[in-house]
């Protein structure tokens, strides 16, 4: 399990004594725990893969996001910082797929359910998130069933 992973992460991290993973780490932990209390109300928890991969990807948009604010503003010690972030972030993550494997999935999803048009995005995009949540980024994912719907 990921979550697993994290956590032995920390503890080398730790023993190494390096401080800047070792609060990269933490953060992860962190958003975790407040996503585990978000969800202690929920009927039906997602798989905790599912889980912890969703955390982490909007982990990494968030900070592409500060990276990108941060270059704009030429505060290149803070983008650096958030990069290390989300290097340590990304080791976390599974494979993900590439945009060929992402287009044959999309291109089987369409052929099961018969989607024509960009009204059967909703049915399309909710089984490629049933079947490869873990190894897709869902933005990309949305990007291109749009286009292949068109």
């Amino acid at each position: 399990m990921i979550r697993d992973d994290i956590k032995a992460a920390q503890t080398t991290a730790m023993k190494a004594g390096d401080k800047p993973r070792t609060a990269a780490i933490r953060l992860i932990l962190s958003t975790l725990k407040n996503r585990d209390i978000e969800l202690r109300t929920s009927d039906k928890p997602p798989e905790d893969d599912a889980l912890v991969t969703d955390v982490l990807q909007k982990m990494i948009k968030q900070r592409r996001e500060s990276i990108a604010m941060f270059d704009q503003g030429g505060r290149a010690e803070l983008a650096d910082a958030e990069r290390a972030e989300v290097a340590v972030i990304e080791e976390f993550l599974p494979r993900q797929m590439d945009e060929a494997e992402t287009k044959a999935a999309i291109d089987a999803i369409v052929a099961e359910t018969g989607a024509a048009s960009v009204k059967d995005m909703g049915r399309v995009m909710a089984l490629l998130k049933e079947r490869h949540a873990t190894e897709l980024d869902m933005g990309k994912a949305s990007a291109l069933v749009k286009a292949r719907l068109n």
